[in-house]
């Protein structure tokens, strides 16, 4: 049997990426709500598809480049919580661009509801010499049609 599927890759709407992410019963802790930690996870699939979506191969950058973003910090603000078999989406763009950083800044609805924000700096970084290195100019490019 060929089944290909793809999975699902999010969209882009004016400067903002935007994922869907289904809550499932494992992501929920033992009061129904889904685990703080949870929200860092679905963050971090939104962020990999965005820069999917911008024809950043962070696989090919590992491994012919030598080079990838890596989490330098994280500032989350939980504000409601989902549950069980919520939809919700996860909205990113870039807050801030440098020469070898930059910030994402997310946000997680169920709807329009906010539930959750998130501003996530992450570093592009050598993996052999574990030293940042300057964000190539092509990646800045693709990254400015995402500011505020």
């Amino acid at each position: 049997m060929n089944i290909n599927i793809l999975p699902a890759s999010g969209s882009v709407i004016d400067k903002f990426f935007a994922y869907p992410i289904r809550v499932y019963y494992e992501d929920t802790d033992a009061g129904g709500i889904v685990y703080y930690a949870n929200y860092l996870k679905f963050a971090e699939r939104a962020r990999s598809e965005f820069l999917r979506s911008l024809n950043i191969n962070q696989q090919l950058d590992l491994t012919e480049k030598h080079t990838g973003f890596i989490v330098r910090s994280c500032q989350i603000d939980y504000i409601s919580s989902a549950v069980l078999d919520d939809a919700l989406t996860v909205v990113c763009n870039i807050a801030e661009i440098g020469g070898a950083s930059a910030v994402i800044h997310q946000e997680i609805f169920r709807n329009d509801e906010l539930l959750a924000k998130l501003d996530v700096k992450v570093v592009h970084m050598n993996i052999e010499t574990h030293r940042p290195c300057r964000i190539p100019p092509e990646y800045i490019e693709k990254f400015s049609h995402f500011t505020d």
